[in-house]
Order: structure tokens, then C-alpha cells, then sequence
């Protein structure tokens, strides 16, 4: 089992910055892939960014984020990052931490992210 907890959401202004993070517990050296998905009011949710557990550490980036969000880890404090910049109003959604192994996927609870124009 992996416990995931995220943590950074927010209200702010359309061009500031957050940083959300999501801090795993449990069987975290199961993981092999965590990302950042996130969902508005009345659509569906969907993938934002992910980044492989292995020594290369792949990012993966919605097409919509691409240049604004990153996505890091720190493999010793087992929690991964999401540094969103430049917000705009339609990045405002529930973003949920995701992780993956061979047996399942994990999610957190989720954290609102607002941005107003």
C-alpha cells in the first residue's frame, strides 16, 4: 500500500506561481511512475504532468502546461513537486497526486488550485 498526500493548493492571481507537493508513505520503493492530474467542475479529470521513479527520471506534459509547469522529486524526502507558473483562470481544478506500481494506482485526496483573472 502507498499513501499519497498532497499539499500547496491555493487562491491567486492569473501570472503567480505555486508549488504543490505530495509527500508519499507506505511501500513508496513500489512506485514507478507519480504525476499530477487534476479535474474542473464538469469536465473530466486529466493527466497534467508525471515523471518516472527510475535513475532517468522522465517528465511527461500535458500539452496545455508545457513551459509553465514542472514537475521534480526528491527521492530522499520520497515527495514529488509541481511547480506551476505563470496561472491562468483555466488552470483552476482539484489537483490529485498519482502514483503508480505493478500492483495498482494510488491517489491522494486532492487540493484546490484557484486562479483568478
Amino acid at each position: 500500500q502507498v499513501q499519497l498526500e498532497e499539499s500547496g493548493g491555493g487562491l491567486v492571481q492569473a501570472g503567480e506561481s505555486l508549488r504543490l507537493s505530495c509527500a508519499a508513505s507506505g511501500r513508496t520503493f513500489s512506485l514507478n511512475r507519480m504525476g499530477w492530474y487534476r479535474q474542473a467542475p464538469g469536465k473530466q479529470r486529466e493527466l497534467v504532468a508525471s515523471i518516472m521513479m527510475s535513475s532517468l527520471g522522465m517528465t511527461n506534459y500535458a500539452d496545455s502546461v508545457k513551459g509553465r509547469f514542472t514537475i521534480s522529486r526528491d527521492n530522499a524526502k520520497n515527495t514529488v513537486y509541481l511547480h506551476l507558473n505563470s496561472l491562468k483562470p483555466e488552470d483552476t481544478a482539484v489537483y490529485y497526486c498519482n502514483g503508480v506500481t505493478v500492483s495498482g494506482t494510488y491517489w491522494g485526496q486532492g487540493t484546490q488550485v484557484t486562479v483568478s483573472s
